[in-house]
C-alpha cells in the first residue's frame, strides 16, 4: 500500500500534464464508450421491459448515484425559481428518452445512432424561431445537406418506412428543443441544478407510466435496469467533464466515434449489418453536424454539449 501511492501520484502528475484539448477527448472517448454500452443494454432489455419502465429507472438510479453531490449542494443551492422551465425541459427530453430506447430496440443501431446525430441539424431551425439567433448562408446549407442524409437513410421511396426510424427522427427534434431550454436555464441555473431538476422531475414523471406498463423484471434483468442509469450517469459525466476542459470545436466531432462502437456492437452481438445507405447518409449527417458544430464553437452563445439533453 505504501509503494501503491506514489505511483497513484504519479499516474495522477502524468495526466495532469497532458494538453487539456487531449484529456478532454479522453474523457469524451470513454462517454461514448459508456452510452454505446447503454444502447446494448437496451436493447437486450426490449424484448421484456418496457420503454417507460427503463425510464424510471434511469431517472431514479442516477438520481441515486449523484445524490453525494446534491446533498453536498444542499437546499441552498439546488433551489430554483423557474421549477415550471425546469419540468417542461424534464418532460420533452424524458419523452425524447423513451423514444430513443424505441428506436434502439426497434432499429439496427448503427441506424438508431446515426438519426440521434441529426440533433444539431434541429438546433439550428430552433436557434432561428425560438431563440431569433441569425444563421449565415453556409450553415443553412450544411443543414439542408444534413437532411439530404436523414431523407437518404430511411428512404422515403422504399416500399415502406420503418415507423421507428420516424420516431428517432423526433427524439432528435425533442432533444433539440430541450437543449434550447437549457440555454435559457443556464443564465441563471447551474449545470448541477439542471441535471438535478432534470432526474428528479424525470423519475416523478415516468413513475405513473411505469406502474401502467409494469413488468417485474426477472433475474438478471434488474442489473441491467439499473446498469441503465448508471451507465447514462457515468456517461454525461465524462462528457460534462470533457467539455469542461477542451474546446467545443475539437470534442464535438469526437461523439461520433460513437457509431463506430455501435456498428461493432450490433455486428458482433446481434449480428446487425447495416447497408451502405445507412454509411451514405452517416456520412452526410455527420458532415453538416461536424461544421455546424464547429460553428456554434465559435459562436456568442455556445450550444452545450449534447449529453446533457439525455
Amino acid at each position: 500500500m505504501v509503494e501503491a501511492l506514489p505511483a497513484t501520484e504519479r499516474i495522477c502528475a502524468a495526466w495532469t500534464r497532458l494538453p487539456p484539448n487531449l484529456r478532454g477527448v479522453l474523457w469524451i472517448l470513454a462517454g461514448t464508450v459508456f452510452f454505446s454500452l447503454n444502447d446494448m443494454v437496451v436493447k437486450f432489455l426490449g424484448k421484456s421491459i418496457h420503454p417507460a419502465e427503463m425510464a424510471f429507472f434511469r431517472y431514479l438510479t442516477g438520481l441515486a448515484l449523484l445524490s453525494p453531490i446534491f446533498l453536498r449542494m444542499g437546499w441552498g443551492g439546488l433551489r430554483s425559481q423557474r421549477l415550471p422551465l425546469h419540468f417542461v425541459r424534464a418532460l420533452i427530453a424524458g419523452l425524447a428518452q423513451v423514444m430513443v430506447y424505441y428506436a434502439v430496440i426497434h432499429l439496427l443501431l448503427a441506424d438508431a445512432t446515426t438519426l440521434s446525430f441529426s440533433r444539431p441539424l434541429f438546433m439550428t431551425l430552433l436557434a432561428v424561431v425560438i431563440l431569433g439567433e441569425v444563421v449565415g448562408w453556409k450553415r443553412w446549407v450544411a443543414t439542408t445537406v444534413g437532411f439530404a442524409g436523414v431523407v437518404i437513410m430511411i428512404r422515403p421511396g422504399a416500399a415502406s418506412v420503418d415507423p421507428a426510424a420516424i420516431v428517432a427522427i423526433v427524439a432528435a427534434l425533442m432533444f433539440a428543443l430541450g437543449l434550447i431550454i437549457i440555454r435559457r436555464l443556464a443564465s441563471t441555473e447551474s449545470p448541477n441544478q439542471i441535471l438535478f431538476y432534470y432526474l428528479a422531475f424525470g423519475a416523478l414523471i415516468f413513475t405513473g407510466p411505469a406502474v401502467w406498463w409494469w413488468k417485474t423484471p426477472v433475474g438478471g434483468d434488474w442489473l441491467l435496469l439499473l446498469l441503465i442509469g448508471a451507465l447514462t450517469s457515468i456517461a454525461t459525466i465524462c462528457f460534462v467533464r470533457g467539455f469542461s476542459l477542451g474546446e467545443a470545436s475539437v470534442l464535438g466531432p469526437i461523439e461520433y466515434v460513437r457509431l463506430v462502437y455501435a456498428a461493432l456492437i450490433g455486428f458482433f452481438v446481434f449480428h446487425e449489418n447495416p447497408d451502405v445507405w445507412t454509411w451514405v447518409g452517416a456520412a452526410i449527417i455527420i458532415g453538416s453536424a461536424v461544421y455546424i458544430g464547429r460553428v456554434e464553437a465559435r459562436s456568442s452563445i455556445p450550444a452545450p454539449p449534447s449529453p446533457s439533453a439525455g
